[in-house]
C-alpha cells in the first residue's frame, strides 16, 4: 500500500473544489498495529444545480468499501455496505465516525500512523473521479465516541465487546456514583 509518511504536524482543515463539489476534509483516524481495517470520513458538499452519486472510494487496499450505520427496532447498531450515496444539489453529506464512513480492508499490520496520508479517488457518477488524501489524525476517542472493536469506560478502562460491555459499563458507572 502506498501512503505518504510525513511528520506529524498538527491536522488543519483541507479540501478539494470543482465545479460542482466540495471535498472537506478527509481524514483518518490512527489504528493499533494489529488492525485489519481503518475507517476515512470527510465532508461532501454538492454546490451544482443538479443530484450526483458517489458511487466507490477507490485506494491501493485490498477493500475499500461505503459504510453507513443503521439501528435495528431492538437497539443494535451494526455497519451496512452502501452501494452508493445520492447527494441532491446544495445538499452536504458528512461521513463521520458513528456514521457513514468508508472502510479501508487489509491493513495486514500496516497501521495508519499519525501524519501519514493515504491517496485516494472519490468515483462520482457525474463529476467523475477525484483524487484526494485522507490524512492521518490522533485517535481521541473522548471526541469520536467510536472505536471499532472495543469501549472505553469513562475511567479510561477498555471493556468487553458488545452487550457484555454495555452491563459493565453500567455496573461501572453505577458504583462510582454510589462510592462518590
Amino acid at each position: 500500500m502506498k501512503r505518504l509518511a510525513l511528520a506529524a504536524l498538527p491536522a488543519t482543515a483541507h479540501e478539494v473544489i470543482t465545479d460542482t463539489l466540495v471535498i472537506d476534509h478527509p481524514y483518518a483516524l490512527e489504528t493499533v498495529a494489529t488492525a485489519m481495517s481503518g475507517a476515512g470520513y470527510l465532508t461532501i458538499t454538492n454546490t451544482g444545480s443538479a443530484a450526483d452519486r458517489l458511487l466507490a472510494v477507490r485506494a491501493e487496499f485490498p477493500r475499500v468499501t461505503l459504510h453507513a450505520t443503521q439501528t435495528d427496532a431492538q437497539g443494535v447498531t451494526r455497519m451496512i455496505q452502501v452501494e452508493g450515496i445520492a447527494i441532491a444539489p446544495g445538499e452536504t453529506v458528512r461521513f463521520a465516525p458513528g456514521g457513514m464512513h468508508v472502510m479501508f480492508m487489509g491493513l495486514d499490520g500496516d497501521p495508519f500512523e499519525e501524519g501519514e496520508r493515504i491517496p485516494a479517488t472519490l468515483v462520482f457518477e457525474h463529476a467523475g473521479e477525484i483524487a484526494f488524501e485522507f490524512w492521518v489524525e490522533p485517535r481521541d476517542d473522548a471526541i469520536t465516541g467510536h472505536d471499532h472493536g472495543r469501549l472505553v469506560l469513562p475511567t479510561g478502562d477498555v471493556a468487553a465487546d458488545g452487550p457484555k460491555a454495555a452491563r459493565i459499563n453500567a455496573a461501572r458507572i453505577s458504583a462510582s456514583s454510589q462510592a462518590g
